[in-house]
């Protein structure tokens, strides 16, 4: 069993395992027991019943929190002429096309923590979908990132856009601020991001859609919230 540090335990002491927490309460208390040196990102879990081994019961794409995560993130655009163009006016980091895709093959370069790209340059793309897919770096469709509008796909991630995905077990995972987010920016993230996922219930979902929610800052414990704190 792993041994936990004494400020863990101080932090654990202070949430009741058998509550469960309004949002604002939960908030509130993760701010509270965020316990690391740092300032700790808060994430959210959501734990969805859902058959995964079901097409249209796999949730993918992304979603941008009002009030960012509290990073700021790097983009890498590969495109061509006028959406390239685009793309530096727009504030990308590194834009490019055969001689972008040639340094990370050749190179092993990953200086950046989003690719997006242009419809027309995905099959540069093609030969690097083993280094890039277990990364999470490769472009989709379904989280915005194969678009011709390089410039809201920019713009997007600048302000605080957020992939979810689901595992093989129906949870889904989001990055909702940091630990010094005011309490009501945390709210306002965690309500975007939970409501967003409530609204893609899949039609052949039987039961509960959802088995649990919790929040955690990093290397904290786990909050529960209660499911009926948010508009359904």
């Amino acid at each position: 069993m792993k041994k936990r540090g004494k400020r863990y335990n101080e932090a654990l002491s202070k949430i009741d395992k058998t509550k469960l927490y309004s949002k604002e309460e939960a908030v509130s208390l993760v701010k509270e027991t965020s316990n690391s040196k740092f300032d700790s990102t808060i994430e959210v879990a959501m734990y969805l019943n859902l058959d995964t081994k079901k097409a249209d019961q796999q949730l993918r794409g992304a979603v941008v929190l009002p009030n960012g995560t509290g990073k700021t993130k790097k983009v890498l655009v590969i495109a061509r002429g006028d959406a390239a163009k685009a793309a530096k006016e727009a504030g990308a980091d590194y834009v490019g096309d055969v001689d972008m895709v040639e340094k990370i093959e050749k190179e092993n370069w990953f200086d950046f923590d989003t690719l997006i790209a242009t419809p027309d340059t995905m099959p540069l793309l093609g030969k690097l979908g083993r280094v890039l897919g277990p990364k999470g770096l490769m472009p989709n469709p379904k989280t915005g990132t194969v678009t011709t509008d390089v410039v809201k796909a920019i713009n997007d991630v600048k302000s605080g856009r957020v992939e979810y995905r689901t595992d093989s077990f129906g949870n889904v995972h989001g990055i909702i601020g940091k630990s010094s987010f005011d309490t009501d920016k945390l709210l306002e993230n965690l309500n975007t991001f939970v409501s967003t996922i409530l609204k893609l219930k899949p039609a052949t979902v039987k039961g509960d859609y959802v088995k649990n929610i919790s929040i955690s800052s990093t290397q904290g414990p786990g909050i529960k919230l209660n499911i009926n704190s948010f508009d359904k």
